[in-house]
């Protein structure tokens, strides 16, 4: 068999494995990876660096299958390859419990890099890797010893590049200048509703050159030659990422091709006949040809040459570098180094500062002695403050080795893009916003949950408490929306000394990422010597202030309602009533508290609770129970100067005095 032949025999091989995977379980998107298997096939055999045995080398390429529905490709290369994931997993497509979910998910399969599947986003989490991948080479490598040295590589479809997401990435991609990024467009002019001209009818490419990318074409998906010439000149670009937009056919060989009919559904019986016959295919499903799978297989030996030798760079780096070496592998590992925390300052009781504010305070501290912790904003790092100082940028032409990002005016390609730099791993990635503007991140907030990544949102102008910018700047149920989120860990701190340990626990967090939800405003601070912050945050919820003996009542607050709880009991305190305050600054890591612990903060027998928190009363029911209440606020803001808006909304001493007397009244 000739070369030419055994090559069209893999790419036909994957074509098949994928169709039959869709078949099998009667469910799935065959069209994609029938028409996009050989860009994959020439990625996987004459490009991408990578060992099967060890799915986690840390020089290895990225893969990024951005276009998420065609996850039978990605499932049959990883197989095909050797990796960990047998025939019978295949077979298994789509099933309870099987390592082949619909859509590739990170953590299931070895060898799959990102949750894709909502469409844009793997786009946008390439950019992050290949911004981690600059980032540790600029730190660790040394002349002659380039340690870190890998591209990222993904295939993008017409769909990718319609959302918002992606042209978000792209252009902070190349602003950036990210020339390790290399991006296979599978340009097959179909969607789900018909022919993309119904609603995709630009010069995507020319889109692309606009922004900065290096762009190509190739005009026949099936021409391995062309496309292998075209991903040489991409990875020969350095200072640009690289797109090439390859001229595809969906659901090539089968009756259905070029058309919608292909995209999500399987062949059926009849036309999966045909295309076998079409593509010259051995009549029984799931066949892998012997010759095929030995051109295959051939990246295990190849993947452990590549990283052997690595290795040996890798000794000679460790010898002559002992303690870069030695920080490399613990900034892999995640490990925080020692003293990390050692800089981060305590907050005078009685100092009024906002927990922004403190926030930038102790993100600074941190940085001093974490030097992976990056990160930046959505253009707006002097109000969130998020700038690392005495560090230079991640952009071209900068000092190497900058820690601040300018992700601009994008905040769900922020998202993306920090994901995929917590996913490359090696940095800790944070990204800051105003908190009514993650509504704009959600499906990049949602997918760091799904994926447990160790992502660190910063969101400040926490409530109706900005005042001036009105109802479109002031959060309302954005707090409790992200509660609601599976995975997800928010931290809403009263003052400076919880801000602080609410940072200790989103360095320390790293199976899942945590938000800080933090004020404009600023707040006093209580003394870090008569209480428990520290510990109290770590735990979600702490007795804050109490009285002697049983409680009566228990006042429940977060963030800056803290404040007004500890007045109003007080207050309440002098008339006679036995008042616990409770700060409750994350509802999860309360949740995650054993049962003898929570009922410690909140005695079942006391049931006149009162919780106090400038956002929906929604959920509140589940602390506070049937006899209590929630002062909050179910409606939009009003632009007035903060604190007028605080108190108009009910967030002042007499109000919640008022209520609780009537509560405890009951």
């Amino acid at each position: 068999m000739s070369d030419k032949d055994l090559e069209q025999l893999a790419v036909n091989t994957i074509r098949m494995l994928a169709a039959d995977m869709v078949e099998q379980a009667n469910s799935g998107h065959p069209g994609m990876p029938l028409g996009a298997a050989p860009m994959a096939y020439l990625l996987w055999t004459r490009f991408m660096r990578y060992n099967p045995s060890d799915p986690q080398w840390a020089n290895r390429d990225r893969f990024v299958l951005s276009a998420g529905h065609g996850s039978a490709l990605l499932y049959a290369m990883l197989h095909l390859s050797g990796y960990d994931l047998s025939l019978e997993d295949l077979k298994d497509f789509r099933q309870w419990g099987s390592k082949t979910p619909g859509h590739p998910e990170y953590g299931v399969a070895p060898g799959v890099e990102a949750t894709t599947g909502p469409l844009g986003q793997g786009f946008g989490m390439g950019v992050g890797m290949a911004l981690a991948e600059r980032f540790l080479a600029q730190q660790f490598n040394r002349p002659g010893l380039e340690v870190v040295d890998h591209h990222t590589y993904a295939i993008v479809s017409d769909g990718d590049l319609m959302e918002g997401v992606a042209s978000e990435a792209a252009s902070l991609a190349a602003t950036l200048g990210l020339g390790k990024l290399v991006y296979l467009y599978d340009d097959n002019h179909i969607s789900i509703e018909g022919g993309t001209e119904l609603t995709f009818t630009e010069d995507a490419m020319a889109r692309f050159q606009a922004y900065g990318w290096h762009t190509q074409k190739v005009d026949d998906g099936n021409g391995l030659e062309a496309m292998a010439a075209a991903i040489e000149a991409a990875r020969a670009e350095t200072a640009r990422p690289s797109i090439i937009a390859v001229r595809t056919h969906i659901g090539y060989g089968s009756p259905k091709v070029d058309t919608s009919g292909v995209h999500g559904e399987p062949l059926g019986a009849e036309a999966i006949e045909a295309t076998r016959k079409t593509l010259g295919c051995a009549p029984d499903n799931f066949c892998i040809p012997r010759e095929a799978l030995k051109l295959f297989r051939s990246a295990q030996q190849r993947g452990m040459d590549q990283q052997e030798q690595w290795q040996k760079t890798f000794a000679r780096y460790s010898h002559e570098y002992p303690e870069l070496a030695g920080q490399f592998q613990d900034q892999l590992a995640g490990v925080l180094p020692s003293g990390w925390d050692s800089e981060v300052p305590a907050f005078a009781a009685g100092e009024k500062i906002a927990t922004r504010a403190a926030s930038g305070k102790v993100l600074n501290a941190l940085a001093l002695k974490v030097p992976n912790l990056v990160g930046g904003s959505a253009d707006l790092a002097p109000s969130t403050k998020t700038l690392i100082a005495g560090s230079g940028d991640m952009r071209p032409g900068q000092e190497p080795g900058g820690r601040n990002i300018h992700f601009g005016v994008r905040e769900l390609g922020m998202g993306a893009v920090v994901n995929g730099m917590a996913l490359h791993g090696g940095v800790i990635p944070y990204g800051a916003t105003f908190f009514v503007f993650s509504d704009y991140m959600r499906p990049a907030l949602r997918l760091s949950a799904i994926m447990g990544c160790h992502s660190i949102w910063v969101f400040t102008h926490d409530s109706i408490g900005v005042g001036e910018d009105g109802p479109t700047h002031q959060p309302v149920e954005q707090l409790m929306s992200l509660r609601l989120m599976p995975g997800f860990t928010v931290i809403r701190p009263a003052e400076g000394n919880e801000t602080a340990a609410a940072w200790r626990v989103a360095m320390e967090h790293k199976n899942g990422p945590v938000a800080l939800v933090l004020t404009r405003q600023k707040l006093p601070c209580l003394d870090p010597e008569a209480y428990p912050m520290a510990k109290g945050v770590a735990r979600g919820a702490y007795v804050l202030e109490d009285c002697v003996g049983q409680p009566e009542l228990i006042l429940l607050a977060t963030g800056s309602e803290v404040t007004l709880a500890l007045a109003a009991a007080e207050k309440l305190a002098s008339r006679g009533l036995l008042v616990r305050v409770v700060s409750m600054p994350c509802w999860e890591l309360f949740e995650a508290q054993d049962q003898a612990y929570r009922d410690k903060v909140l005695p079942p027998k006391v049931t006149a609770r009162l919780a106090i928190e400038a956002g929906v009363t929604l959920g509140w029911e589940r602390w506070v129970g049937l006899r209590g209440a929630v002062i909050g606020l179910d409606r939009f803001g009003e632009s007035a100067p903060g604190p007028t808006v605080m108190d108009k909304f009910g967030f002042n001493l007499d109000n919640v005095v008022s209520r609780a007397q009537k509560l405890f009244d009951k």
